[in-house]
């Protein structure tokens, strides 16, 4: 499977974004999906992850309640919504998948077989 991230840019602290993880193939509901991110200087961490059936979902402490990961299967897109940000939050984001149903969400990098290219999200304070 193919990813192709967009949504990236640049945003006030306390503004929002909405990324989006568009999916080549038609297998898309049977894939796992996830939103991690990096920034700068720092190692790649996990933000976000929706089981295949979309009724499991995993979020980062430092992102929860502030972002929404969702997926829609008619059009093989993964999002993340991204309110209140902050400049914490300033990074790559990189969506990923992996062929599985588990109904267990992903938390961890190695446990993804699929990347997409990264988009950055800058929040200005």
């Amino acid at each position: 499977v193919q990813l192709q991230a967009s949504g990236g840019g640049l945003v006030q602290a306390g503004g929002s974004l909405r990324l989006s993880c568009a999916a080549s193939g038609r297998t898309f509901s049977s894939y796992l999906m996830g939103w991690f991110r990096q920034a700068p200087g720092k190692e790649r961490e996990f933000v976000a992850a929706i089981t295949a059936s979309g009724g499991g979902t995993a979020y980062a402490d430092s992102v929860k309640g502030r972002f929404t990961i969702s997926r829609d299967a008619v059009k093989n897109t993964v999002y993340l919504q991204m309110n209140s940000l902050k400049p914490e939050d300033t990074a790559d984001y990189y969506c990923a998948s992996k062929l599985t149903r588990t109904t267990v969400p992903v938390t961890t990098a190695p446990g993804y077989a699929f990347w997409g290219q990264g988009t950055l999200v800058t929040v200005s304070s």
